[in-house]
């Protein structure tokens, strides 16, 4: 294997183990209202990206991007996308709900297959139709178990789809689209905590651990980012989609072993189902693989 793939996989193992493990930030810090999480993270990142674009002489790309409205006005939409997700996802995890989360990160590559066909008029085969079919059965098992559909789930898996598409149409990198989309929300964020009358608020009544912990949710945003960007580079986008099942899976350990979550029988079976779509995607990619690694050789043989 070579080097730069090696550190695409450590990279990438980096990348979804923190997002794995980032719903215990969110757990600890219940005691501050899930939507000024949101605007601290929104301030920080914000700072953070802005550092990190000078440093890395992102410089250039953030101006383009600035200079086209087009562009602006499609990452406004991202911006609106991803602060949902956030504040849906956070949210979540301070209401008991991680399970749910979990559910709709693993829904996500699903409503990603859906969206395709719809704006890139991919095809489904066999295989895809199946995965397909069996997360809606899913969906339709929550509506008739627990009378309502899952809306965090699905809200989480449709805001992060659709986000995805829309960043893909655009094409902007990670580091330049995280600062517009959180220049973009800074104003509200600032001025949800002027007006806000909780006691955490105000970043001078606080005590300097409770101002560590709230600038915590910056980092906790940037760095399994910048890990994400690198690992993009280094391996193909079919390894990175296995790596993706790392955070939901983490997601569901840390509610069902440490914080005691109910996992009914009928929660159970959604997931189940769940599973098995990701399974048959999961072993269809794989024999992709190794066809196409098959069909290179003699590909090469022929053309020597």
């Amino acid at each position: 294997m070579q080097t730069s793939s090696k550190s695409g996989i450590f990279y990438a193992l980096t990348a979804f183990t923190l997002w794995a493990i980032a719903p215990i930030y969110f757990k600890e810090m219940s005691f501050v209202p899930a939507q000024e999480i949101l605007a601290y993270r929104v301030i920080w990142s914000c700072l953070l990206v802005l550092i990190l674009i000078v440093l890395l002489r992102y410089t250039d790309a953030l101006t383009r991007v600035l200079r086209s409205p087009k562009t602006l006005l499609a990452m406004l939409v991202s911006t609106v996308l991803i602060a949902v997700n956030w504040g849906t996802f956070i949210w979540a995890v301070q209401n008991n709900k991680m399970l749910s989360a979990s559910l709709g990160y693993y829904i996500n590559p699903l409503i990603s297959i859906l969206l395709g066909v719809i704006f890139f008029k991919e095809k489904l085969d066999i295989v895809r139709k199946a995965a397909v079919f069996l997360c809606f059965c899913a969906v339709v098992f929550e509506v008739i178990q627990f009378g309502s559909l899952p809306w965090v789930a699905l809200s989480l898996a449709v805001t992060f789809g659709f986000y995805g598409l829309v960043r893909k149409k655009v094409a902007v990198d990670s580091f330049t689209g995280m600062a517009i989309e959180t220049a973009i929300l800074l104003p509200f964020a600032l001025i949800y905590l002027m007006l806000s009358d909780s006691p955490s608020a105000n970043m001078f009544d606080n005590t300097s651990t409770v101002n560590w912990l709230l600038f915590a949710s910056g980092p906790i945003t940037m760095v399994p980012l910048m890990c994400f960007a690198a690992a993009a580079n280094r391996v193909s986008m079919v390894t990175l989609g296995f790596f993706q099942y790392i955070g939901p899976t983490g997601m569901f350990f840390l509610a069902v072993f440490l914080y005691d979550e109910p996992l009914s029988s009928e929660k159970f079976t959604t997931f189940v189902l769940i599973w098995s779509a990701l399974a048959m995607l999961i072993v269809d990619s794989i024999r992709r693989m190794r066809k196409a690694k098959v069909a290179k050789p003699l590909t090469n043989n022929s053309t020597s």
